[in-house]
């Protein structure tokens, strides 16, 4: 028992380290690839009517005069310290927190992120089961090509053909709001971003079920779904039960990998709905060559994204057993 306590936390150490190890390559392509980009921020900031001895001045005072490794460390070592702080640097067009402004707009885009997530899931999983449990043939061919048709739509265009389903003041319907966001209430937040995550969540459903299906049918060619109707279930239950029960860490593995393409279809749809969230502010700081935002806005963004991974990474080991023995084996052969 302690052997394999010990094992289950050398193994999330491990992944731990890794997670550390790619969040540091991460932040070293992005202040790398900002740093190509064309302009000056110390121009930007300083204005028209400044003159040469100013302008060198503010290089001076942004600290832009020093090598890249110095302007590197330095932003590394604020954001590290920022994890006991709180405190990541101010903007250089606007003076403003960088601390405040990424929770005003995270508070949109990771709400929106997750919301989009659940109903892929719940898309994904329910249309997948129906597309092979229905006792109609026409249900079940439907259901498979529309998860063919429904994958390959981008999330602009879904977004659009909600709008003018369901938007307010243009939709034929015009039941839902598709600018802005209110935070009046729970209730208004939520219908500001139901709209938006119907736009993503379903396209990314789409594609979760085809891969749901899949596991689904890798299942029943071991034979699983054979023992559990012998046991007496019927085949719908076989596949709700025993089938999704098999398949759980392979859904959950896949929706790891349809996370990361949903976070880009996420920023898309912000711009479509004039949502303020990350992707707005993200736009806005690489036109005006803030860097230190747009880095630290970016290593934000990919934090979240390997974090998710992480987690998922985690929980897929926990309930795949096999995964597990892999690694015993390998120690064994060590």
């Amino acid at each position: 028992m302690r052997t394999s306590i010990s094992r289950t936390v050398a193994r999330i150490l491990q992944r731990l380290a890794l997670f550390a190890l790619m969040l540091w390559i991460v932040s070293v392509v992005i202040f790398l690839a900002l740093r190509v980009l064309p302009g000056d921020v110390a121009a930007i900031v300083a204005g028209t009517n400044s003159t040469q001895a100013q302008y060198e001045a503010l290089r001076t005072q942004l600290g832009l005069d020093q090598p890249l490794i110095v302007q590197y460390g330095r932003w590394l070592g604020q954001v590290i310290s920022s994890l006991w702080t709180g405190d990541l640097g101010t903007s250089l067009i606007t003076g403003e927190a960088m601390s405040t402004r990424l929770a005003s707009r995270a508070a949109v885009t990771f709400p929106l992120i997750l919301l989009s997530m659940v109903i892929a899931l719940v898309v994904g999983i329910w249309t997948a089961v129906a597309s092979l449990t229905s006792p109609r043939a026409w249900v079940r061919d439907g259901l498979r090509v529309l998860a063919q048709v429904c994958g390959a739509v981008p999330a602009l265009w879904a977004g659009l053909l909600l709008i003018l389903a369901f938007g307010r003041g243009s939709g034929l319907l015009g039941v839902l709001p598709t600018q802005g966001f209110s935070s009046d209430s729970l209730v208004s937040a939520a219908a500001s971003l139901l709209l938006p995550a119907l736009s993503v969540g379903l396209i990314t459903g789409a594609q979760f079920s085809r891969y749901t299906r899949s596991a689904l049918l890798e299942v029943e060619k071991d034979d699983y779904l054979t023992w559990s109707m012998a046991a007496g279930m019927t085949y719908a239950q076989a596949v709700r039960s025993t089938g999704l029960r098999l398949a759980t860490p392979q859904i959950i593995s896949v929706a790891g990998v349809t996370f990361a393409s949903m976070i880009t279809g996420v920023l898309t749809v912000e711009s479509l709905f004039n949502l303020p969230g990350l992707a707005t502010i993200l736009l806005s700081d690489i036109s005006e060559r803030d860097l230190p935002a747009v880095q630290t806005e970016l290593l934000l963004l990919a934090a979240f994204f390997l974090a998710v991974g992480f987690v998922i990474d985690v929980v897929q080991a926990w309930l795949d057993p096999r995964m597990a023995g892999v690694s015993r084996g390998t120690e064994v052969q060590s």
